[in-house]
């Protein structure tokens, strides 16, 4: 635990959510050894603090450490970046150059954004991660480099694979230690450390006092989907310290700084622990179940007014009595001895009656089928949102992975 708490100090790393510190041990394990590491999450949740601290932590830490965005540099560019170049070998090739393998030898390289490398540019880095050789463009001469790889994507890297645009071997040759960095809507209450972080330091960048939050604003902060992570957080908690002159931050003022903030939003899941990946969805199941059972019991109610009035009759059988006794308990609050519910439950049992009424028990299973109400709030994302998955996915509080498999499994079109 200290040496945690060294590591988050040393690297400004903030929060005490199970899964970010899952990943910092996970990083800190892993940096003795030479093994290529794949760290996956959305945009602006830090993906590269964590290389840092590999490197930091490895053999390597007195070798070059170089950090290159691959979805920055032009596609035409990218192998010259990276493995260099003989003069002439291109237009504007007017000298040799050294490649980042190359001049990184002994040392790391973090390819941030690596599922935006050209097919062609990822035939080469497989041959580098697995035999340690590269070829500079324009030239036949193999040369050898001895570099350790760290690699990071905000994308769904095994849709990729699917979809042609990443080749599957490379992939497993980086995924050999998979690091998975949290979302700040999985996050919890390291979200309001790490607003209060933000808020000073710009007091102190500015020369102001130092905002804070009133019990609504903490609320919406909490439940926030946050598809910007932190990197938006940051960035409001600026824009508010600047153009706001109160201090205090009211609910409504935050709503002005987030506009896409709906009234009808699914709760955001807060996960208290290393959950599996399925913990979203299960949640997302509960809150369902839940409104259903909220639902059935006010149309239990309701039937409960009408048969009082007189409004509608119910058959007369062994297993409607039975039905009829259940709902006048129901409706009373449950309670078995409310001799008022049973003399009224009894009495309308003994009235002739309609026949054309569809048993209570039908209605209430009928009405109880899971993968109805999950293919009806799937539809409703979807169209809400124009089609956007990933978007729909946010909303929904699932993985973006994970509502695929949804629509592929129920047939739902988009």
């Amino acid at each position: 635990m200290r040496d945690l708490q060294n590591i988050k100090q040393r690297f400004g790393i903030i929060g005490n959510f199970d899964g970010l510190n899952r990943a910092i041990d996970i990083a800190a394990q892993v940096a003795p050894t030479d093994l290529s590491v794949l760290i996956t999450g959305e945009s602006g949740t830090g993906k590269e603090i964590f290389p840092q601290v590999i490197h930091n932590f490895s053999s390597r830490k007195h070798g070059q450490y170089i950090a290159v965005n691959c979805g920055a540099i032009p596609e035409g560019t990218i192998d010259s970046e990276l493995f260099g170049h003989e003069k002439g070998s291109f237009t504007g090739a007017t000298d040799s150059r050294k490649g980042y393998f190359e001049v990184a030898d002994g040392g790391t390289i973090f390819l941030d954004e690596v599922a935006e490398l050209p097919l062609s540019t990822q035939v080469r880095l497989l041959r580098v991660l697995e035999t340690g050789e590269f070829i500079r463009v324009g030239s036949s001469k193999v040369q050898k480099t001895n570099v350790r790889v760290i690699a990071a994507s905000n994308i769904d890297v095994p849709r990729a694979i699917d979809n042609g645009k990443f080749r599957e071997d490379l992939f497993y040759r980086l995924n050999t230690v998979p690091i998975r960095i949290p979302g700040l809507r999985e996050r919890g209450e390291d979200i309001f450390l790490l607003f209060r972080k933000f808020s000073v330091d710009f007091a102190e960048k500015y020369r102001m006092p130092a905002i804070r939050l009133d019990s609504e604003a903490r609320t919406i902060l909490l439940n926030y989907s946050w598809p910007g992570n932190v990197r938006q957080l940051k960035n409001i908690t600026e824009q508010i310290s600047i153009i706001e002159s109160e201090r205090e931050i009211t609910g409504a003022t935050l709503r002005h700084y987030l506009p896409d903030y709906g009234s009808v939003k699914l709760p955001a899941v807060i996960k208290k622990d290393d959950e599996k990946s399925f913990a979203s969805e299960r949640e997302l199941l509960y809150k369902i179940l839940f409104d259903m059972k909220s639902d059935m019991n006010d149309l239990k109610k309701l039937v409960f007014d009408l048969i009082r009035r007189g409004d509608i009759d119910v058959p007369i059988h062994e297993g409607n009595s039975r039905v009829i006794n259940n709902l006048f308990r129901e409706a009373n609050g449950g309670d078995d001895n409310n001799s008022d519910s049973e003399s009224q439950a009894a009495s309308y049992t003994q009235h002739p009656v309609r026949n054309d009424i569809q048993d209570t028990e039908e209605i209430i299973e009928e009405s109880l089928s899971l993968a109805d109400k999950e293919v009806e709030m799937i539809i409703k994302a979807l169209e809400k949102f124009n089609g956007k998955r990933k978007m729909a996915a946010n909303e929904l509080g699932i993985s973006e992975r994970t509502l695929y498999r949804k629509i592929k499994e129920y047939g739902i079109e988009s």
